[in-house]
């Protein structure tokens, strides 16, 4: 009998402030379908939130917070593998062997690493040197897919070229991952500059619904989203951003296609479709929302990640040992 081995998934979020729509609608809420024909990895990058400076007491805060939310969103931690990446060794001794092949040039060459030194006097070295711990991140598990969003797409080109790099040189030892970008709802947009990417980090929060926002929260900012004078409800991504991503928004949560919403509206102004489609983004929101607060802190969250740290350690272990052994490092097993 054939046994047929399912795909191996990995993917890390950094635990850097409450996920957003954008991150539900593009990432999250693929994960969740992904983990049923998959062996699914779902990492917490604590280490990659170090590479600018943290509160600590903020930072566990948020630690714990995205581990709820992860499995408020229906990741089951019986599944998949659930982990805090700082409770997994292998990550960083695999990082440093990730950054001992790498090469400056390509480091520098980095997109986001341009984009966050630009006019900064004194620069962390991690923010040029944490590819080769992402590369190393994903390469433990002998990941065959990456669902990221299209800002990651450099890294992950730059992790197959380490990989390929590595295997070459001294074992092939690595599985070559491939990048998957969801098509529908990959890039949901700001709600005040819908040519921008929705963000948790932007300095104004009327430009993003945070998942952990109240229902007067979600109706207040879905109000004040920018749209356009036409008065028309219509998908037109170049000439309408605003009402573009308010209509995928919609489309995702109220699953129906975005010509049935304009066949719904037409003929309706904004103030009925802004209505309509906050209602549809709290009816998403509230059942996650009342899981999540269950979670946070109870007892089985902590056995929930004891049981993912220890998976993920006792695959990981054997793979930098495997790393370490191809390039020479400490002494022959026997």
């Amino acid at each position: 009998m054939e046994v047929i081995r399912l795909a191996t998934i990995f993917s890390g979020i950094q635990p850097s402030g409450t996920l957003t729509m954008g991150n539900y609608l593009g990432a999250m809420k693929h994960f969740v379908e992904l983990q049923a024909d998959n062996d699914c990895y779902f990492c917490i990058v604590d280490q990659h939130a170090i590479t600018v400076p943290q509160d600590r007491l903020a930072l566990r805060k948020n630690i714990r917070s995205l581990a709820a939310l992860y499995i408020a969103v229906g990741i089951d931690p019986e599944k998949s593998t659930l982990f805090i990446q700082s409770e997994v060794p292998a990550h960083a001794q695999l990082g440093w062997i990730m950054q001992c092949v790498s090469y400056i040039g390509e480091l520098e060459r980095m997109t986001q690493f341009k984009d966050k030194s630009a006019g900064k006097e004194a620069v962390s070295a991690a923010l040029l040197t944490y590819p080769p711990l992402m590369a190393a991140d994903i390469l433990l598990y002998g990941t065959d897919i990456v669902p990221v969003g299209e800002d990651q797409k450099q890294h992950m080109e730059l992790t197959r070229d380490l990989a390929e790099r590595f295997n070459k040189k001294y074992n092939e030892i690595f599985t070559i991952p491939e990048v998957s970008i969801p098509k529908v709802g990959a890039r949901i947009m700001s709600l005040q500059e819908p040519t921008k990417k929705m963000s948790k980090s932007d300095a104004n929060t009327k430009a993003f619904i945070s998942m952990l926002d109240d229902e007067k929260q979600i109706e207040k900012k879905i109000k004040s989203a920018v749209t356009d004078s036409e008065g028309i409800v219509r998908f037109d991504k170049e000439n309408k951003p605003g009402v573009s991503n308010l209509l995928t928004m919609y489309s995702i949560c109220a699953n129906k296609s975005v010509e049935m919403l304009e066949q719904e509206y037409e003929g309706k102004g904004y103030g009925d479709f802004k209505a309509d489609v906050a209602q549809a983004v709290i009816q998403v929101l509230k059942p996650i929302q009342e899981r999540y607060y269950e979670l946070l802190e109870s007892e089985k969250l902590d056995e929930y990640l004891d049981l993912g740290a220890e998976k993920a350690n006792r695959v990981a272990t054997k793979m930098i040992k495997k790393a370490e052994t191809a390039m020479g490092l400490g002494r022959k097993r026997r």
